[in-house]
């Protein structure tokens, strides 16, 4: 059995994102290939992501001082709640085997919940570890798609942040076998929209398909 991860960060309806399209199809194709997949969709606009506020990094100091045992770490009720679903949202990422993120381009990076949901991740000794020769990845053989969506063209300029980003933050967690699927262009070239949303479905599709046949960093 595989566990697909699907992280999705737009508000919009299915229907009114190119981005969501590309990664339903993505899904749709992914299943077909994949015996016995089980997906979870975590929608970053419906579902609570809690921000590292005061709050989430006192009740860490707290429960670091009870030796890592929680229950011992006399946090309040509210503290309680947060490090609990930032545990939860934690370990659903690292049980899954396959993780599919698609966000739109909002002001040459992506909207904030998809940082505060990454915050969540970046756990020391879950996610990776420190060494004597540098910080070293625990996620080896996950594999991680992101379809990014823009108006404009941008996946060959050096404005490109937000997979570069995301791409940086898993290659630090370990993951090998990444790839990105850009859907990008229809505000710029609106008469083209309908064309680059097929071609970016084939993309996807493709991709779904072959994925497994090799790793890239």
């Amino acid at each position: 059995m595989k566990k697909i991860l699907y992280v999705t960060a737009n508000p919009k309806h299915t229907k009114e994102s190119f981005g969501l399209q590309v990664g339903e199809k993505y899904i749709e194709e992914r299943v077909k290939v994949v015996e016995n997949a089980e997906v979870y969709t975590l929608n970053l606009f419906k579902e609570e992501i809690p921000e590292i506020d005061d709050c989430v990094l006192s009740a860490w100091g707290a429960i670091a001082n009870a030796g890592g045992d929680m229950a011992s770490a006399n946090l309040t009720e509210e503290q309680t709640h947060l490090v609990t679903r930032l545990n939860n949202l934690l370990t659903q990422f690292i049980e899954a085997d396959e993780v599919v993120f698609v966000t739109p381009m909002w002001n040459l990076s992506f909207p904030p919940r998809v940082k505060a949901y990454i915050d969540s991740l970046m756990v020391a000794g879950k996610t990776f570890a420190y060494t004597a020769e540098g910080p070293v990845g625990l996620l080896k053989g996950k594999t991680v798609v992101h379809v990014h969506a823009s108006g404009g063209v941008y996946s060959q300029a050096p404005v490109h942040f937000a997979n570069d980003y995301l791409k940086g933050i898993m290659n630090f967690m370990g993951v090998n076998n990444y790839h990105a699927v850009f859907v990008e262009g229809m505000a710029a070239e609106p008469e083209r929209a309908d064309a680059i949303l097929a071609d970016a479905l084939v993309k996807a599709k493709d991709l779904a398909q072959k994925i497994d046949q090799h790793q890239t960093n």
